[in-house]
């Protein structure tokens, strides 16, 4: 690199450096917090925060501390404006000593997840970049936004992990200290000016959790940003890099302040750090009741805390609302500016592109799966004769080639899980809804799933030999395209609404059993019953593939009739010894010259499934 280059390259880090700066949002204080739920038991109310109180400050690490059902992750939920409580919330959190509005807020904070919700396939820096490209383009050149992401890298310690794959279950990636870095770089190029983060620490080791805070206590001083995480039980080394302690227990305060105060105000209330003990290990055993060998005694020593805090009258000073910086309100109009949704919609499309042939599992597994399913198809049925004799199974293959093609749909439940986690996560972060997701995941999906359509027609048709046509073998291909949309867009609404992997894939794997059994081949729409035929006969997909497919195999064709002329079905061409396609058709109530109408049907069908997903997505939280 020369010495211009290296010029240029240190003014970009700088440029970056400077826009992710914090510069305006100075406080952030929260006074009288209390929240009350209703005992699912005894309905009685419960209190799980009881007037908490406290203050931080631009380039500070807050640690909210405390036993299990503390009330510390519900305190972190109502700082970030996330409170999922269904009972009530009292109590103020002012920004530069003033309430924002909550999608003000929003712009200007960011949440980090217990856990990471990363996509497996991307690499680390494509994982930051694209978190950039969703928050940030089109507001920023390339070169700026790629200089951020340098520089957040370098400000991690992720910069030989630059290249190498976050990781899915079928290839190794990261470890989960780097992985939970990652997670917090992405979050921070997203320009928050407030983080919150729920333990960050949770299910690592001392060294590793170490290394988590120690980077976010440098990025967090580097860019002034405020930082508040929930931990569990530091170790020495990874309590003393907090600036200050907020400690609970039963969703009361038992100390608020700098952290090198910790020490002398338990010594002065009675309760010294024992020497060589860890002082969060110390506190948290004090101010655990439930686990003591003398419950009452240690309840009584519990009272006696939040007695001695009380008295001490420990209060926080809050800026007052006309002390509010001007740009703190610029700083919000320029954050209300997001790229618009087309740019987002690109966004996505290159993410799920990058997965979709990177991660086996998207489609790659499906792709190989219904070659083994046609060429399966293809022997069984092989060269099935054009006699009265072969009808009966020509119906049958095309049953399985269409019904068994929707239902192995299923193996898409685990690819659109991991996406709509990612989707959950942005959209909580404000950087687009569930419009722009749905739309670019509808898109990614199109080409693949003609892809699998044309590969398996290829294989299966001529194989069975079906009605040997260009326009036939074409047809095909169209009923199954459409089918496999259908069963896709079925997984994306079941998965939408019952995000839980083993509970989606057997509610999609019962409705395919149940089109399967209403689609017209089991039992023939003629003699169905009317409950299942007018509830969900005209409603099943899979009903219009079949249908469209036997009207394509059996509209222009005939077959021989066996010895003697005994046709099985009575059509005109009898006395030629010979069956007319159509009279399979009517037995089945199949008229021709319907194909439009059931490509217009199956397509609202699609439409449908998507639109219930679209809205399953935006009202479940």
């Amino acid at each position: 690199m020369s010495e211009s280059e290296t010029s240029t390259h240190d003014l970009e880090r700088g440029a970056a450096s400077e826009s992710l700066y914090n510069s305006t949002i100075k406080n952030l204080s929260w006074h009288d917090i209390s929240v009350t739920v209703s005992d699912r038991k005894t309905k009685a109310p419960k209190q799980l925060l009881d007037n908490v109180n406290g203050e931080l400050k631009a380039g500070e690490i807050l640690a909210l501390m405390g036993p299990s059902g503390s009330g510390k992750t519900t305190l972190l939920n109502t700082l970030a404006r996330r409170s999922t409580s269904s009972g009530s919330t009292t109590g103020t959190v002012l920004t530069n000593g003033t309430h924002l509005p909550q999608s003000a807020f929003r712009e200007i904070s960011s949440y980090v997840e217990q856990e990471d919700a990363l996509i497996g396939s991307l690499t680390v820096r494509e994982t930051v970049d694209f978190s950039a490209r969703l928050s940030l383009a089109g507001l920023v050149t390339k070169r700026e936004r790629l200089a951020r992401v340098d520089d957040l890298l370098i400000a991690f310690g992720l910069t030989d992990q630059a290249h190498t794959l976050i990781g899915t279950p079928l290839r190794k990636g990261i470890s989960g200290g780097q992985k939970r870095r990652a997670s917090v770089a992405a979050q921070i190029i997203t320009e928050p000016k407030i983080m919150f983060l729920d333990e960050p620490t949770s299910g690592l080791d001392s060294s590793a959790s170490y290394e988590i805070i120690s980077h976010l206590r440098s990025v967090g001083r580097r860019y002034n940003l405020l930082i508040v995480a929930s931990i569990h039980q530091p170790s020495t080394s990874t309590f003393r890099l907090f600036d200050k302690l907020l400690l609970l227990s039963q969703g009361k305060t038992c100390y608020f302040g700098p952290l090198s105060d910790v020490t002398p105000y338990f010594e002065s209330a009675g309760f010294p750090v024992p020497p060589q003990t860890n002082p969060a290990e110390h506190l948290l055993d004090i101010t655990n009741s439930d686990f003591a060998l003398n419950r009452e005694q240690a309840q009584r020593d519990l009272d006696s805390i939040h007695a001695t805090w009380n008295q001490q009258q420990h209060t926080v000073s809050f800026t007052s609302k006309e002390g509010i910086d001007q740009p703190a309100i610029a700083i919000l109009e320029n954050h209300s500016r997001r790229p618009d949704i087309f740019t987002i919609i690109s966004a996505l499309l290159l993410r799920m592109f990058i997965k979709s042939y990177r991660d086996v599992v998207v489609y790659g597994i499906r792709i190989a799966m219904y070659m083994g399913l046609a060429i399966m198809m293809g022997t069984v049925w092989l060269r099935l004769p054009t006699t009265q004799d072969s009808i009966q199974p020509f119906i049958n293959a095309i049953f399985f080639g269409s019904a068994f093609m929707s239902f192995m749909a299923v193996a898409y439940v685990p690819a659109f899980l991991e996406d709509r986690a990612t989707f959950v996560k942005d959209r909580a972060n404000g950087l687009y809804g569930a419009l722009p997701f749905l739309i670019a995941n509808f898109i990614i999906g199109l080409p693949y799933l003609f892809l699998i359509a044309v590969i398996f027609s290829v294989i299966a048709y001529w194989l069975t030999n079906f009605r040997p046509s260009g326009e036939a073998f074409m047809l095909w291909i169209m009923w199954l395209f459409l089918d496999l949309l259908a069963a896709e867009s079925l997984v994306v609404l079941v998965s939408s609404l019952f995000p839980v992997f083993v509970v989606a894939l057997a509610i999609v794997a019962f409705a395919n059993g149940l089109w399967m059994s209403v689609g017209g081949f089991l039992v023939s729409p003629t003699i169905l019953n009317v409950f299942w035929k007018y509830v969900f006969h005209y409603i099943d997909y899979q009903t219009y593939v079949f249908q469209g497919m036997m009207v394509n195999e059996f509209s222009q064709r005939t077959y021989t009739c066996g010895s003697g002329c005994q046709c099985m079905y009575n059509t005109p061409l009898a006395p030629q010894c010979q069956i007319a396609g159509t009279g399979v058709l009517e037995t089945y109530g199949y008229a021709t010259g319907r194909t439009g109408k059931w490509v217009g049907i199956l397509i609202g069908i699609i439409v449908g499934y998507r639109v219930l997903g679209l809205l399953a997505l935006h009202f479940r939280q």
